[in-house]
This record gives structure tokens, sequence and C-alpha cells, in this order.
């Protein structure tokens, strides 16, 4: 009886599975998801991971190309202070192309958005190949801001678009995607970065090329698929667009439950213009979705995935890997990262985003308790740096697998579309900021507590499952304007936001 049951289940999964393929398939929607994720996401992955292995030959460059225009080798902080200004300012581009977000995506809307996009990528990537035959390092400055800019523009309209396309029952599911392509990116930007491949001296520029190629891929393709049809019926008012884009992207049908719930948004909206950031922050009907998102955000930030990212060399040296040995161990987790990403894509709409996010977030917290007591006895065994760097891949699971999966998609359902645009300014400049403080502090943080800095991830890894636990309302199969209504309707201290608003009414 229960191995029927068992059977059952696994058939009933299959299904579901099989039932999500030929929705993807029916029309150009699974190709435009991938057109996007190879110029959008994958090169926020891709650059912040395909640094890594080239610092010795950048700094190597900068050397020689001062010797060559001083005659002179320069002072030891100088090549310090340029490399360090090749890394953050990376950062510095993020949040510039953060911050134009919505005037961008608003005036040209989501598809010329990113062609726009892909064409400072390409300009980017054509600045940094030229950069070592010019002798300039000034030149990879440059073009390290670009790729920032693109970076921060790419992502956030990256996932602005791909809501905009989704129907209501697959929305986790397509909104995923980002996460899995900035996934890919990660690991092509470590594979690249072996020296069996361009992780070699005399090629160090072509690697930081590699996803223009993607970039022109887009600007070839995506000019004739279809704009967002939110986009084209809640901003542009042209429902015939809209119906047209959707059957071109989902197959043949009348899309009337689409487009009367995108009807029902315009009608709740249309007396509020787009609103600014500014405007947005002061709102207070919305505030529940802001805190969330940011404190969301703050907890993916601060649990310690972007310092995985970005000093992951670093860290499995303090965990006592053979340095020869760590290249694959990065690889591995790159594997790992998409494997998972995918498999959320298969589990979100089952369970929910609620579960995700508690319980990723429950598992990091004990796993960096459990990596701090592993590094403190690496010395009693020579295993124990392995059950650390098992630890860490665990905690690269549950994150992809809980709050990085359930986040993208969240991203896209806490605001209706006149708050989209700015909220995405707002988060993505947080979420610039935090990488660029993380990058300047992690490094002091790793040299003064040693593997003890891991119980601060732990820490905030904890708070992050006490707050989606006991206040993150359910968005799963849910209107953007019933998941409105659920952030109002969460109770503080006795008092939900529309009984506030009720007493001032009377007052």
């Amino acid at each position: 009886m229960r191995s029927g049951h068992i059977h059952c289940k696994i058939h009933t999964r299959k299904d579901k599975m099989e039932s999500l393929l030929r929705q993807l398939t029916r029309g150009n929607a699974l190709f435009l998801i991938i057109i996007l994720g190879v110029s959008g996401s994958f090169h926020n992955g891709y650059h912040n991971t395909g640094l890594s292995s080239l610092s010795p030959y950048i700094q190597s460059f900068i050397n020689s190309s001062w010797c060559d225009r001083y005659k002179e080798p320069p002072p030891p902080q100088t090549i310090t202070m340029i490399w360090s200004l090749i890394v953050s300012l990376y950062a510095v581009g993020g949040l510039l192309g953060a911050t134009t977000v919505k005037f961008v995506s608003g005036r040209l809307g989501r598809k010329k958005a990113m062609i726009a996009n892909s064409f400072v990528a390409i300009m980017a990537a054509a600045i940094m190949l030229m950069s070592k035959g010019a002798k300039s390092y000034e030149m990879i400055i440059v073009a390290r801001i670009l790729h920032g800019y693109t970076a921060g523009l790419g992502w956030s309209t990256h996932m602005m678009y791909l809501v905009e396309i989704s129907p209501r029952k697959l929305r986790g599911v397509v909104s995923l995607t980002a996460v899995t392509f900035a996934s890919l990116g990660k690991l092509s930007g470590r594979l690249f970065g072996l020296s069996e491949i361009l992780g070699r001296e005399e090629q160090w520029n072509i690697l930081f090329c590699v996803p223009a190629c993607f970039s022109v891929l887009q600007v070839i393709v995506l000019p004739f698929l279809p704009e967002a049809p939110r986009y084209l019926f809640i901003e542009k008012g042209d429902d015939k667009a809209c119906k047209k884009a959707l059957q071109s992207l989902w197959g043949k049908g009348d899309y009337k439950e689409e487009m009367d719930e995108m009807l029902a948004e315009q009608v709740a909206i249309e007396s509020t213009p787009l609103k600014s950031p500014l405007e947005l922050l002061r709102d207070r009907t919305v505030r529940w979705q802001l805190m969330t998102l940011s404190f969301i955000q703050c907890c993916n930030q601060l649990s310690g995935i972007t310092m995985l990212s970005t000093f992951s060399f670093d860290i499995f040296l303090e965990a006592g890997i053979p340095r020869d040995q760590i290249r694959y161990v990065t690889l591995g987790l790159g594997v790992s990262e998409i494997i998972i990403t995918i498999f959320c894509g298969l589990l979100i709409e089952h369970t929910g985003r609620r579960p995700l996010f508690w319980g990723g977030y429950g598992v990091m917290s004990a796993t960096w308790v459990c990596v701090t007591v592993a590094l403190s006895l690496k010395d009693s065994s020579q295993w124990v740096p392995y059950i650390a760097a098992a630890l860490i891949i665990v905690f690269i699971l549950f994150f992809c697998g809980g709050p990085s999966g359930a986040g993208a998609t969240l991203n896209n359902e806490l605001f209706i579309q006149s708050d989209r645009m700015a909220a995405f300014v707002i988060v993505g400049i947080q979420r610039w900021l935090c990488f660029a403080v993380l990058g300047l502090v992690f490094p002091f943080l790793i040299n003064a507590l040693n593997s003890y800095c891991f119980l601060l991830f732990a820490f905030v890894s904890l708070l992050g499952c006490l707050y989606t636990f006991f206040l993150l309302p359910e968005t799963k199969g849910k209107t953007l304007l019933e998941i409105c209504e659920e952030f109002k309707a969460i109770t503080v201290c006795g008092k939900s936001f529309t009984e506030e608003k009720r007493e001032e009414t009377k007052l």
C-alpha cells in the first residue's frame, strides 16, 4: 500500500514536470527566458567570480604598465590601490545601474532596455580587450565600472521582464530562472578562469569578454521576440498588443483570466502615476513590503553567500583545503548551485515561498555554527577541513534552494505595476551598497576573527528564519492585489495597517 502511494506521488510529480515543459514550449516563452538569462543575470554571476583567479596577472600588468610609462617600478601600495579600485568600482557601476532602472526601463520599455544594456556590455568588453595592447590599467577601471553598470541595470530589468511575461501559476518558476542563470554565470566564471582555459597571464583580458558574446546574441535575437505583456497593457494601454504578446509567448488562447487580472490592477492604479523611489519610501501602504524586501535582501547579503562568491579562495584556504585543490572545490560549488536552483524551480509552486525561506535560513544558521566548530578543530584531523568544505556546500545548497530562489520570486510579487520600478531601484541600491561594504570589510573580519566570523553569518541567518516564519505571508497562487492586501493585514502589537487606517479615519 505504502509503495503504491509513493509510486503515485512520483508519477504525479513527473506529470507536473511534463505539464510545465509543455507550457513553456507551447510558444516562445522558453526561448525568451534563455535569451534574457544569458545576457541578464548571467553577467552578474560571471563577473562576481571571473576576477578571483586573475589577481596576480592583473597586478603584474599594472606593474609593467607603470614601468613602461614612468620608467620606474611603482610603490607596492600603488599597485594595491589600483587593484582595489578595479575590484571595488564594479560595485559603484552596479549602484549606478540600479539607480537608472526606473528611467531606462520606463522610457524604453523592458525589451529595449535589455538591448541597450547589451550594447553597454559589448562596449565594456571592447575596452577591456584593448586595455592590454594599450598598456592602460585606466581602461580596465572604466571597463569594470561599465560591467558593474550592466550588472546593476540588467539584473533589475531582467527580473521585471520575467514577472511581466509570466502567468500567475508559473510566476515562481519563471522568476527563478534569473537565479539559475546567475549561478550558471558564477560557474562559467570559475570554469573559464582555470589556467587550462583562459586563466593565464596572456589571456586574462579575453576572460572578461566571454559574456559579451551572449550580449551580441541578444542584440540580434531579442528584437524579434515580444515585449512584456503587463507593460503593454498596464503602462501602454495596448490590450491588442498585450494579447498578441501572450499568444506569442504561451501559445494560442484567449488569456481572459490573465488580462482580467491586469485590468483589475490597471483600475486600481489608474489614478496613481508611476511612483519615484522617494514617493514609495513615504507611502505607508507598502511599508511592510519594503521592510520585508529590504530585510530579506540584507539577510541574503549578510548570510555569507556574497563572501563565498568573492572570497571563496581565502575561505577554503582558511578551512585548510590544499591550495591546488581549491579550484575544484569552487567548481563543485558552482555545479551544486545550478542543480539546486533547477530543483527549487520545480518545487516552489508546490511548497510555496514561506517554507523555503524559514527552512533555508534555519539550516544555513545551523551550518555556519557547525563550520565554526569544524574549523576550530581543523588541526586535529586531516579530514576536518573536508568536512568544513562539505558543510559550506550544504550551506550553498540550502541558500540557493531556499532564500535565494524564493527571494527572486518574492521580489517580483510584492509590488503592483505603479510601484515595481521604484522598488527595484531601492532594492538595487541596497544590494550594491551591501556588496561594496562587505567587499571592503570582510578581509578585515576574517583576519581579526578567523573562523569565528562565520558566527555573524549564523546570527543573521537565524534572524531571517524568525522574520519569515512569523511575519511573511504566503504569496503562492495569489494575484498582486491580493498579496498587497495580505501585507496590509500583518499584525504587530495587536494592530494591522488596515486597523490603523480605520482609527485615523475616525479621528
